[in-house]
């Protein structure tokens, strides 16, 4: 019993915290951007699944849910769906989403995964993981919610209920200001 109660603990604790996965080649020294909610998100590029590069700083103006996740990971996954119904439910506001994945098998991992679930959000590859150390990212799924300044307002740790209507009420304001 002692040892359920453990098991039990432990499975908890990584399911509240995401999944992490060793980040190589982590930056030292003065690369370190310390990323926290009230200060300018770092700019970045990257391609997204057709090959098309995208610039953080191109989406000024717009409410921007930066999502780093992967597809091997359970909670990740598990988040997915509720923000394909937030990006629906989003259209045609400024607001744009970004799911970064880490994902080492790159396109062909990602694109495989949507096609399985039937995903359609807009996805970048981040696969030798530069922009989650830019970031600070701990693990996955971890989220920044980027005002149209450019200024974080929010980060989430682990999985949430993207299409929860409070979730939405919140994004659609800051889409309005």
């Amino acid at each position: 019993m002692r040892n359920f109660i453990l098991w039990s603990m432990v499975c908890v604790m990584v399911a509240c915290a995401g999944c992490s996965k060793e980040q190589k080649g982590a930056p030292t020294g003065k690369s370190v951007v310390k990323v926290r909610e009230g200060s300018p998100a770092p700019d970045f590029t990257l391609r997204d699944l057709d090959g098309q590069e995208v610039r953080l700083s191109s989406l000024q103006g717009k409410v921007v849910l930066l999502n780093f996740w992967a597809t091997w990971c359970p909670p990740c996954r598990e988040e997915v769906p509720s923000m394909v119904k937030l990006n629906r439910a989003m259209a045609g506001k400024p607001f744009q989403m970004l799911a970064v994945s880490i994902d080492e098998g790159g396109r062909e991992a990602v694109a495989g995964y949507f096609k399985e679930s039937g995903s359609t959000l807009p996805a970048l590859l981040d696969t030798d993981r530069s922009v989650g150390r830019l970031y600070g990212i701990t693990g996955v799924p971890e989220t920044f919610v980027i005002d149209g300044k450019g200024v974080i307002l929010k980060k989430v740790i682990g999985p949430m209920d993207w299409s929860d209507p409070e979730v939405i009420r919140y994004l659609d304001g800051l889409t309005t200001h």
